[in-house]
């Protein structure tokens, strides 16, 4: 008599239908990031994940676990295809291709995590609580950067508002992935375990939540010198009317006229290429910038692209952000371009290709790795993230502890109103967390917001219309240990962990 399907059994009984299921599994995985923040439903969501890791072969764990990447990112990243067709005026296929060979891609990762959880834990409940932590962390660092990497959708993120959060200032969004991994995991070894060391599996599933919640409390770092009052500037200009040249005057004037009306704040924030244009064209503004700054006693940080000549006639394009304080104008050259977007990691025949097409092919110059910080009228350092770069905190490290305040200015124009403005808002609330530092977040049509050094939500501006928002923002100075350490010994944990099973596991 053929044996009864259970929950359990249903990955080995009916794959087919079981990886359907993992389809619906990953997707369902999107709603516990923003704008949903069903963050507790995540430990839920990955049983099946890490159950599979523990119970079924290699290979047919990889097949659920890409599977499962499926379902996440064809629903958490369908938004590129509104910035491509949408607002990049590529042809209508271009976008679902795109989405869906993106989505295959890192779902290759989650398989691979997947593969490699079932063949080092070898069905052994007790290995489990330290390979899929391993594995899984390992992967999310690994599509960070391979094929120019890809860290959107990092299971840590989601949970910036729950007790695993606390981890963030110690060891990053990478450690809170882990946390959560380690706590799902004993949650499946204390359902394999039938006899007593269950009650220590169990005991296991709600450490990382208590620990941090205990971290929460702690205060990494510290208030310095008196508040400051600060205003961000949200042109609200939709993508397509951006760059037309009946638009320019009114932008120019909207960000010029509502900086001069807040003379009260000492700090004055405009998005990622707020100026519609490139620096050389636009130099006259530009010097009336300055003549407000130096009036005003105000320093104003603002987005444009600039144009550095080379001496063989090429000409460089960065997207930058200046500082004027009204004494010297002060620059910040975006490092980490985002690819087929500022720039296109093809070849020379695929190039001229786009190019016959009328589609977007010159590749943007990244700026320095290390750069100087930009310097306020008062004297607080800023570190500054343009747009993608924020995905990508360990980069920005090296401005602490001089830092004493971030600004991130993005231009999720490009994402209309889909999930994108949120997602990326949450990512610069977790690079706040951090690294103990609170965050002047300025955008063109939103999500434009303040946030504290905790990671919360001071003020937030609404979406597609023009805003300006005041509030006071506190310098802060010392080192969270991440800040001091960075990824590297979660990831020097990681990588050890699992060269030492896989010694094992060859050897046996």
């Amino acid at each position: 008599m053929p044996r009864k399907t259970t929950l359990k059994t249903l990955p080995a009984d009916k794959p087919g239908l079981s990886q359907l299921i993992f389809v619906v599994l990953g997707a369902l995985t999107t709603t516990t990031f923003a704008p949903f923040g069903w963050s507790y439903l995540l430990p839920i969501l990955l049983l099946p994940l890490v159950y599979v890791g523990l119970t079924l072969s290699p290979r047919d764990a990889g097949k659920h676990a890409f599977w499962f990447g499926m379902g996440l990112f064809l629903s958490g990243t369908y938004w590129i295809h509104t910035s491509v067709v949408g607002f990049g005026g590529a042809p209508v296929w271009v976008g679902p291709l795109l989405v869906f060979l993106l989505s295959v891609i890192m779902a290759l990762h989650f398989g691979l995590a997947g593969w490699l959880t079932s063949r080092l834990a070898s069905g052994e409940p007790w290995l489990l609580l330290v390979i899929a932590p391993a594995a899984w962390v390992g992967v999310e660092w690994l599509r960070g950067w391979i094929l120019t990497g890809f860290p959107w959708m990092t299971f840590g993120y989601s949970q910036i508002d729950t007790a695993l959060a606390g981890w963030a200032p110690v060891l990053g969004v990478y450690g809170v992935s882990a946390m959560l991994l380690v706590s799902v995991s004993a949650i499946v070894v204390a359902i394999e375990l039938r006899n007593r060391p269950q009650w220590i599996a169990i005991g296991v599933v709600f450490v990382p939540w208590i620990l941090g919640g205990l971290l929460k409390f702690a205060d990494w770092t510290e208030p310095t010198g008196s508040t400051m009052q600060s205003t961000l500037i949200q042109g609200g200009i939709s993508q397509d009317r951006k760059w037309l040249s009946e638009q320019r005057e009114p932008t120019l004037r909207f960000y010029r006229e509502t900086t001069e009306s807040h003379a009260d704040s000492a700090l004055v924030v405009w998005p990622e290429v707020a100026i519609p244009a490139v620096d050389k064209n636009v130099q006259t503004y530009l010097r009336s910038i300055d003549e407000v700054a130096q009036r005003t006693g105000q320093t104003i940080v603002y987005g444009i692209l600039e144009a550095n000549p080379l001496r063989t006639g090429e000409v460089q394009l960065f997207n930058s952000v200046f500082l004027t304080n009204g004494r010297e104008r002060q620059k910040y050259r975006k490092r980490h371009l985002v690819p087929f977007g500022e720039y296109f990691p093809v070849p020379s025949m695929v190039r001229e290709w786009m190019k016959m097409q009328d589609l977007p092919h010159r590749d943007m110059t990244p700026g320095d790795d290390v750069q100087e910080l930009l310097l306020a009228r008062d004297g607080n350092r800023i570190a500054v993230a343009i747009c993608y770069e924020d995905a990508y905190g360990a980069e920005q490290l090296y401005a602490f502890p001089e830092a004493r305040l971030l600004i991130n200015v993005s231009n999720d124009a490009w994402f209309g109103d889909s999930i994108a403005p949120h997602q990326h808002l949450q990512i610069a609330r977790m690079r706040s967390l951090e690294v103990g530092r609170e965050t002047i977040r300025a955008t063109n049509t939103g999500i434009s917001a303040f946030i504290d050094a905790k990671g919360k939500l001071k003020a937030t501006g609404a979406q597609f219309e023009p805003v300006v928002m005041s509030h006071t923002v506190q310098p802060r100075t010392g080192m969270t240990p991440y800040a001091s350490i960075g990824n590297g010994p979660v990831m020097v944990i990681v990588w050890l962990l699992l060269a030492v099973f896989w010694l094992r596991s060859r050897a046996s």
